[in-house]
Formats: C-alpha cells, sequence, structure tokens
C-alpha cells in the first residue's frame, strides 16, 4: 500500500506539473497575442492621430492665406531692376557696343565728322538709354503690381511693411530711370556734342 501511495501523489505530481506547464504555456500565448494586438491596435491608432494632426495643420495652414513670399519676390525684383535701369547691365552695355561696331562699319572714312560721331557714339549711347528705359518701365509696371496685389487677395490680411517699402522703392527708382532714359533718348540731357 505504501506504494501505492507514492505512486500516485507522483502521478498526481507529474500530472499537475504537466497541467501546469501546459496552463503557462497556454498563458503565455494568450499573453503575446494579446500584447502583439494592443501594439497593432496603439500603432493603428497613432497612425490615425498623425494623420489627423497632418489634416488640422493643412486646414490652419489654407485658413491663414497666402503668405506673401510672392509679393516679396516681386518687390525684390523690382527694385533690382530699377537699380539696373540706373547704373545699366550687361545687356545695354553689350547692345551699345554692338550699335558702335555697326556705325563703325556702316560710316565711310570720308564722311563727315558729325555723321561719324552721330553713327558711333551718338546710337549707341540712344541704345544704352533705351534698355535703361526698358528695364526701368518693368521695374514700375512689377512694382505697381506689388503694391495692388493686396486689393485682389485675402481681405483683412495686410500686406508686410517691409514688401510695401521694398515695391514702393522699386516704382520710385523706375520712375527715375523711365524719366533719364527718356531725357537721354530724346538728347534733353547729355545730348551729342557739336562736331562743328
Amino acid at each position: 500500500m505504501p506504494d501505492m501511495g507514492t505512486k500516485t501523489v507522483d502521478e498526481t505530481g507529474a500530472e499537475t506539473g504537466a497541467e501546469t506547464t501546459t496552463d503557462e504555456e497556454k498563458t503565455g500565448t494568450t499573453d503575446l497575442t494579446k500584447t502583439d494586438e494592443a501594439t497593432k491596435t496603439e500603432a493603428e491608432a497613432d497612425v490615425d492621430t498623425d494623420a489627423d494632426d497632418l489634416g488640422e495643420e493643412l486646414e490652419a495652414v489654407e485658413a491663414e492665406g497666402p503668405t506673401g513670399v510672392g509679393q516679396g519676390a516681386g518687390a525684390v525684383v523690382s527694385a533690382a531692376l530699377g537699380v539696373v535701369s540706373l547704373t545699366g547691365g550687361w545687356v545695354s552695355t553689350v547692345a551699345a557696343a554692338r550699335e558702335t561696331l555697326i556705325g563703325q562699319l556702316g560710316t565711310s572714312s570720308t564722311a563727315s565728322v558729325a555723321t561719324q560721331v552721330k553713327e558711333v557714339y551718338g546710337d549707341a549711347w540712344e541704345t544704352t538709354a533705351m534698355w535703361g528705359g526698358i528695364f526701368a518701365l518693368v521695374a514700375l509696371l512689377v512694382g505697381a503690381a506689388v503694391l495692388v496685389r493686396p486689393a485682389f487677395g485675402t481681405p483683412g490680411k495686410p500686406q508686410a511693411v517691409w514688401i510695401k517699402s521694398v515695391a514702393w522703392g522699386g516704382v520710385s527708382l523706375g520712375v527715375i530711370g523711365l524719366l533719364l532714359a527718356v531725357l537721354k533718348y530724346t538728347d534733353v540731357l547729355l545730348g551729342l556734342p557739336s562736331a562743328s
């Protein structure tokens, strides 16, 4: 009899141990599955939250309206063109040199001094004045467009002060450059010297 009791205890112990291991394995597997599902659910929630946040940020940017970057760039371009109209650029330099060369080639050596001066120098100066006037006119138009743009933009959103200042500078330089170009082209300012 004592052997049977030991045997029963051993079998019960063995059976209990086997059942305990099986329960732990089942519980561990279930816990891992639950953990994986929870992680997936949290990741999906994070993605949804990120997408919602991105959507809200885009709506906020759209609600703000235009940022004025284009207007600022236009103002700077206007001012730069105004400066070029007064100081000259490579386009006007090349055009003037071309007119000088054409004048030299087209004028005979027997032509009068007045004709030579007009053909070699006068046409080149007029070409320089013309290109200066073109740059001045473009500066004036671009600056005016920048200043008028807020009237057609988002109502209630004021234009940045620096944009207005630079655009007014471009318009002013354009007006001055255009005036000087017209005066030079018509020989009122710095006309050709007398060849008598």
